[in-house]
């Protein structure tokens, strides 16, 4: 199978049109309808359905395309992130991390690490989901986690970044923007999204208000669908800090609670490099230095 194969399969899933997608690939349809064929012909079972009216998708060739898409994106973004190592670089060190937010001076620390190691590339890795399974297969140097998930872990170093507090998220006009600090008797008779997959320190703090029997809860699939819900009026959250982004959309109060979230970086034990631990201890003096910024 050639990555050329794979460009047609795609476009011609995305079109269902044979002549239009050799069109649009730059080729004869004869070429194309050939290659599609020859594809076919290798995996041994039909991708698309002929008609006199153009393509259909078969139910495997519907799963195999979309296995081929993911595919292709991860080839061409492992060839651009060659591209850049081999133009500039000579290390890389790969940051996973859920939202770019998680590590609010991750772009700070990147500045700095560039001026004294300008041959190593910092790539940040986003995965909502997934990370520490990426993580542990070698897939990112750094992983971002809460300290509750590394406990059980082996041949792993964690080292602790920073507490994140717990915040109430609300709209900028909602009364409860202009208090310095949330209480529990300020939520009764509100509206709580909770769910999407919140940590345990969080998911104690939903259980105990709702238990309550004083206001009503909403659940809500993840974090942005929340974000979404408050901003249309449904309700407001509770977020631990580190999910803050400072765009200044929400409010952010301080929700006052005892719970807190330990935030750390993973590495592996077996990574020694000096470019590694000196971009750690850059990312840690940031946050000890930043006495007065809501975490």
């Amino acid at each position: 199978m050639t990555t050329k194969q794979i460009d047609y399969c795609i476009e011609l899933a995305r079109t269902l049109n044979f002549s239009r997608a050799a069109e649009n690939q730059f080729v004869s349809q004869p070429t194309f309808s050939y290659q599609i064929r020859l594809l076919e012909e290798e995996i041994g079972f039909s991708i698309f359905e002929r008609s006199g009216k153009g393509a259909s998708l078969t139910p495997a060739g519907a799963q195999f395309v979309s296995f081929l898409s993911g595919m292709r994106e991860d080839l061409k973004r492992a060839i651009e992130q060659g591209q850049n190592f081999s133009a500039k670089y000579k290390d890389t060190i790969t940051v996973s991390l859920m939202v770019r937010q998680a590590i609010c001076f991750l772009p700070e620390a990147m500045r700095l690490f560039a001026q004294t190691a300008p041959e190593v590339q910092i790539v940040p890795k986003f995965q909502y989901e997934g990370g520490m399974e990426s993580f542990l297969k070698g897939d990112a140097d750094i992983l971002f986690s809460l300290k509750e998930h590394t406990r059980q872990l082996s041949n792993v170093t964690v080292h602790d970044l920073f507490d994140s507090h717990i915040y109430l998220i609300a709209q900028r006009d909602d009364p409860l923007a202009d208090k310095n600090l949330i209480t529990e008797n300020d939520l009764y008779g509100r509206t709580l999204m909770v769910g999407g997959g919140s940590p345990a320190a969080l998911r104690a703090v939903q259980h105990r208000l709702i238990s309550t029997g004083q206001l009503d809860y909403f659940n809500s699939a993840d974090h942005d669908t929340t974000l979404v819900n408050v901003a249309a009026g449904k309700g407001v959250c509770l977020a631990p800090g580190f999910l803050n982004d400072h765009s200044g959309q929400f409010a952010w109060i301080p929700f006052d609670c005892e719970e807190r979230f330990e935030c750390v970086l993973c590495t592996h034990k077996n990574d020694s490099r000096q470019s590694l631990t000196a971009f750690i201890s850059l990312l840690k003096k940031l946050y000890e230095d930043a006495v007065a910024f809501p975490l």
